[in-house]
């Protein structure tokens, strides 16, 4: 028995990161990028790794590439977690384990740590393969809290629900993480929305491996956490973001989601210290007439272009980026 399970890249589309303060969020997974999990039985439990686990090179400049662009962790690990959460799952809801070892083996081309949910793929990848090998029912709005489990509680990983989310529903995503409404259900309040809604996007991301600062995340979340006004008044206006842009999207009035992406991204800036290297993917792709915010953390970021003469301005302003237009899924 062979079990398969690809999971797709996401883009937070409005409202990040007030996700991981109560906040609310519209993402979207598309098919350009995924991650693919298979399993089948085997004598031993094992776990095969892809390009990021290589731990033999050819020469000193082959690693130095290798770990430029995949960084140093590769998605054992992630599998790992995978394995001990979704046995955790098992128990705690009783479900019964028939006796049978696995192999477990990844592949993914979701760029590293730009932001468009790469590891978070792999694990919900994972979860859902292991589901469908052991036979248990994993109910779609339970999985993203096993997945998030697995990342912040086996390998100390800082992440919120969004990415999980919208990767264990697939295609666009409305969620209101209502902190009320959490402590009473578990869960947040998950919407699917129709992708033909979406208007023309594009995304752009680095080469290299990106991530905002993590000092200026803990920061941010010190100053939530001790009740600064500013902080938390900005994130409720991120997060009262995603229902403006659901309203629109809605009335077809695709044209004023420009503007609601610029704002999220500027008022994500009024409190984050953004780093000149992702100010500049922003402003080239202003520069071009496009709205532009990021995608999630840093990295990579997302826009809508107005025809196909503002998408020829936006490849030449982002020439040294990686672009494409997402195909929703």
């Amino acid at each position: 028995m062979i079990v398969q399970e690809k999971v797709y890249a996401r883009a937070g589309l409005v409202g990040n990161p007030s996700d991981g303060y109560h906040g609310k969020t519209l993402a979207f997974t598309f098919r350009d990028f995924f991650a693919e999990v298979t399993i089948y039985e085997s004598p031993e439990i094992e776990f095969k790794g892809a390009s990021q686990d290589v731990a033999t090179f050819g020469s000193l400049s082959e690693l130095i590439e290798n770990v430029e662009r995949t960084g140093y962790y590769g998605g054992i690990r992630l599998m790992k977690a995978s394995v001990k959460k979704f046995a955790a799952y098992c128990r705690r809801t009783g479900a019964e384990l028939p006796h049978k070892n696995f192999t477990m083996r990844y592949d993914t081309n979701i760029p590293r740590q730009v932001g468009l949910g790469g590891s978070s793929a792999i694990i919900t990848a994972a979860m859902k393969a292991l589901a469908g090998f052991y036979g248990v029912d994993i109910p779609v709005h339970i999985l993203p809290n096993i997945v998030l489990s697995a990342e912040t509680e086996e390998l100390g990983l800082t992440a919120g629900l969004q990415d999980r989310v919208v990767q264990a529903y697939n295609g666009l995503v409305y969620m209101d993480f209502n902190a009320e409404y959490m402590r009473r259900h578990g869960v947040g309040k998950y919407e699917k929305l129709d992708t033909c809604l979406l208007p023309d996007l594009y995304i752009a991301f680095r080469k290299d491996l990106s991530q905002e600062s993590s000092d200026a995340h803990l920061r941010v979340r010190e100053l939530y956490e001790l009740g600064d006004r500013n902080v938390i008044d900005t994130m409720n206006r991120i997060a009262s973001l995603a229902d403006e842009a659901k309203l629109i999207l809605a009335g077809g009035e695709n044209g004023r989601l420009a503007d609601i992406l610029d704002k999220n991204f500027d008022l994500r800036g009024s409190i984050y210290s953004i780093s000149k290297a992702n100010m500049d993917m922003v402003r080239r792709a202003r520069a071009a007439g496009a709205s532009c915010k990021f995608c999630g953390s840093g990295g990579a970021v997302i826009g809508t272009y107005e025809d196909d003469l503002m998408l020829e301005k936006l490849k030449d302003n982002l020439k040294q980026y990686e672009l494409i237009t997402p195909k929703p899924v």
